[in-house]
């Protein structure tokens, strides 16, 4: 049998394929509620005789219904849980990936099956993926209370939590706590852009990924007056002793309802085109700064840093109805308005495409906006910083069932687990993969497993000078400079971190 001691008790796993054992849903800290609500994590109880490891464990608060994934129930509360996948279940110093889902800070889970880590096991990595305080649990702000303090940022000081864990017990499971990557995409990498800057992750990890990272974070103030609106809309008022009146579920649906009120008023401002609620907050104390300028000040120098981004990001949301459209130049210069653009930066996108729709040019702009410019950023930032980076842009297209196969926000993540077989990923990839796209996949995972156990991922570091970035398409990648460049120099003038009211 495949039994594991960690420092809280033995956990039994399965065998996921035949060269992989898996062990899921172990818990990494205690169930945040109750009188640990809104609290920073606090350590798990010890259990007795061996836990059975062969299903995830429940998953955060949330009101998503993701394929192939478990949903949230009331009632589900031992949320903080990792999940193992090891080829070395008989001992050795493997090198380790820890995957931070993404979800807009509000959804998704480490049980998504396009996360199954058996095909970067197999490539010689030991893999954990896991969950996290998301919504108004893990990021909203909490009023203090009578000297009392509650943590803004909950979900880092989760992710944390679970860093720590790997640090004390992933030798057991043959993981070499001294070779860690920490690893994640959208708000999962924007997550591990902030524990780069973090003092309570510093020495947790030794290189990092960052897939699609989401550029917006939020002041105090700005988190602040969601918790009024969330409080609002729940019925409470917008104190701690109002707020944990609620129950998890009426803060789930206040924030649906507070999301639905903008999404249907243009006049709303920014938060209209995509109403995510909750984003890292600048609090000065788990996060002190934004991580822009904290890279920029060599904070994560000794992290080796690999940031990979899409070239059509935003096209996802709009496919799945997450976004507004924008169809007219009034709404195209109101949009651009509502986010302070530059002067000249939406008249260069639609110069670089002539020919395309309103909608199409909002959704470039609003892709790069979000997504691609930042993760440029970040790559930069941290080479100034002194930190090695690493760039590449996810390209593959084909055509496919429905006409063209975008490369949109997350189609890279099935190729960098190695699982564009799965049926789940269908949409994502536009269809059944083809030899070309298993023959990408298998690449891709080659680059991330060489990253994380060498810190190189197969092309040239990225700085000022050459801007040298990975191309991943199906034909043979290519190294070139990071492109278009054109477009780039039109955020010049634009500001970032995203600071979203």
């Amino acid at each position: 049998m495949d039994i594991f001691e960690t420092t809280r008790g033995a956990v039994r796993g399965f065998r996921a394929s035949d060269e992989v054992v898996a062990v899921l849903g172990i818990p990494y800290a205690a169930p945040p509620f109750g009188a640990l609500r809104f609290r920073e994590p606090a350590p798990t109880t010890a259990w007795t005789g061996v836990r059975d490891g062969t299903a995830f464990g429940p998953v955060a608060p949330q009101s998503a219904e993701l394929p192939g994934a478990p949903v949230w129930s009331p009632g589900d509360e031992d949320v903080l849980t990792v999940n193992v996948w090891t080829p070395a279940p008989d001992g050795g110093s493997l090198p380790v990936l820890v995957w931070i889902h993404g979800g807009a800070y509000t959804f998704g889970s480490s049980a998504q099956p396009d996360f199954d880590g058996d095909a970067l096991a197999c490539a010689g990595l030991v893999v954990v993926t896991l969950n996290y305080r998301l919504g108004f649990e893990g990021f909203g702000h909490v009023p203090a209370a009578g000297g009392t303090a509650f943590p803004d940022n909950r979900g880092l000081l989760d992710q944390v939590a679970a860093l720590h864990w790997v640090r004390e017990n992933i030798a057991a499971f043959g993981g070499d706590p001294g070779n860690v990557t920490v690893a994640g995409q959208s708000s999962g990498a924007a997550s591990v852009a902030c524990l780069m800057v973090m003092d309570r992750a510093r020495g947790l990890f030794h290189r990092a990924v960052a897939l699609s990272p989401a550029s917006p974070h939020h002041t105090l103030g700005i988190a602040a007056a969601t918790t009024r609106e969330v409080a609002a809309a729940a019925g409470c008022p917008a104190t701690s002793e109002g707020l944990a009146s609620a129950p998890p579920e009426a803060l789930v649906a206040a924030s649906d309802q507070v999301v639905e009120a903008y999404r249907r008023d243009p006049a709303s401002g920014s938060r209209h085109y995509d109403p995510s609620l909750y984003a890292p907050v600048l609090d000065g104390d788990v996060l002190p700064l934004d991580p822009l300028t904290g890279l920029a000040a060599g904070a994560g120098r000794d992290v080796d840093l690999l940031v990979c981004h899409t070239t059509e990001e935003y096209w996802l949301l709009d496919a799945v109805g997450s976004s507004a459209k924008v169809t007219t130049e009034e709404q195209l210069e109101r949009f651009a308005g509502d986010f302070g653009l530059p002067d000249g930066l939406v008249a260069g996108y639609r110069a670089a495409r002539p020919e395309a729709p309103v909608l199409d040019v909002y959704l470039a702009v609003f892709g790069d906006l979000l997504f691609g410019e930042y993760a440029h950023r970040l790559a930069e930032q941290h080479a100034r910083g002194g930190g090695r980076s690493f760039l590449s842009r996810f390209d593959r297209r084909r055509t496919g069932p429905q006409g063209a196969v975008r490369a949109w926000h997350c189609a890279d993540v099935p190729f960098v687990f190695g699982n564009v077989d799965k049926d789940c990923v269908a949409f994502l990839i536009g269809g059944a993969p083809t030899s070309a796209d298993r023959e990408l996949a298998r690449r891709m995972v080659e680059s991330w497993s060489a990253f994380a156990t060498t810190g190189d991922p197969g092309w040239p570091s990225y700085d000022d000078t050459t801007r040298r970035e990975r191309v991943w398409r199906t034909e043979d990648p290519r190294d070139g400079q990071d492109e278009p460049a054109a477009l780039r120099a039109l955020w010049s003038g634009a500001g970032f971190p995203l600071l979203r009211p």
